[in-house]
């Protein structure tokens, strides 16, 4: 049988085949497979060989079958090796199921009566596969007018909306479930006595230099009371530790110098636990009395004075 492929190319595509569809279901992250799983080269390497191996074979069943081959077999193989792939009596029925073209010999009965200038006409058919697609796109434009012109069904444009909107849901439920994910806006406070004790700790090793051990101020700002230079509560504390203080002369952003998301949460709910804790020579307070304007208010309700009651 005449092969139209040689056997180097087929081992080249078949093995680079395989390798891509390796490299696109095999999770590998920024690395290539081959290179993170050894598994996978080794994998390759033995699926080379095969694959050599395999032709190598087959090449010698090839030449073995042919010296079996009476003289007069050999010559019809070589008749039919040489014809051509256009030749070949397959292609000519796949073209001729494709085209439904007729032989040149019928070209008489194919002339259609009027011609320009010598120019004529043939009354060919049109071609299956032409007719084909020119049917599906006829349906397609009949379902696609109904999906979304007759039932209103979503264009590319409200899709796209409808997933973004989705993604930033999920977004907002998965860093409730991820600390490193944290920010300003999904910060909580901490009050459990060992979370307290981890932020102390980190306050211990940063902080103490500039608001001092107590949390009273020292080049830093007095911690301790209820006035604050960028807003008090968990969010601004957080916000303020993650990008900093005031330009030129403030407190650096933290986020920068490796402190992550979860450590600032702790230290954080830690500096708001010493909140009138009156240390010792405090500095004087700085900013402006902070109120969280989303607590719950509570009603002074005045007492009750007797007006009948006669004054001694």
């Amino acid at each position: 049988m005449k092969k139209l492929i040689p056997a180097y190319l087929r081992v080249i595509i078949i093995f680079f085949a395989v390798f891509g569809a390796m490299e696109y279901f095999i999770d590998s992250g920024s690395q290539p497979a081959f290179i993170k799983f050894p598994m996978v080269s080794l994998f390759l390497l033995v699926f080379l060989f095969l694959l050599i191996a395999i032709e190598i074979t087959v090449n010698a069943v090839d030449t073995i079958t042919y010296h079996l081959l009476t003289e007069e077999q050999k010559t019809k193989l070589k008749e039919v090796n040489s014809v051509s792939f256009k030749e070949s009596l397959w292609f000519k029925k796949l073209m001729k199921v494709l085209t439904k073209s007729e032989p040149i010999e019928n070209e008489g009965q194919l002339l259609l009566d009027h011609d320009y200038d010598g120019i004529k006409e043939l009354d060919n058919n049109l071609p299956p596969w032409w007719v084909y697609l020119f049917y599906g796109c006829i349906i397609f434009a009949v379902v696609y007018l109904v999906r979304f012109e007759v039932m209103g069904g979503d264009n590319q444009e409200m899709e796209l909306k409808k997933e973004m909107a989705q993604a930033q849901i999920d977004i907002a439920e998965y860093k409730k479930t991820a600390p490193d994910l944290m920010d300003e806006k999904t910060v909580t406070l901490l009050t459990d006595a060992a979370d307290l004790a981890a932020g102390k700790t980190i306050f211990t090793t940063n902080c103490v230099a500039c608001h001092r051990a107590d949390a009273g101020g020292a080049i830093g700002p007095n911690l301790t009371d209820n006035q604050w230079i960028l807003g008090g509560g968990i969010k601004n504390v957080f916000h303020t530790i993650t990008n900093g203080g005031r330009d030129g002369k403030g407190m650096i952003a933290w986020s920068k110098s490796g402190m992550k998301p979860k450590e600032i949460q702790l230290v954080a709910s830690y500096v708001l636990s010493l909140q009138g804790s009156n240390p010792v020579n405090p500095k004087p307070s700085e900013g402006e009395v902070w109120v969280d304007e989303n607590a719950p208010k509570t009603d002074v309700v005045a007492p009750k004075v007797d007006s009948t009651q006669v004054k001694k």
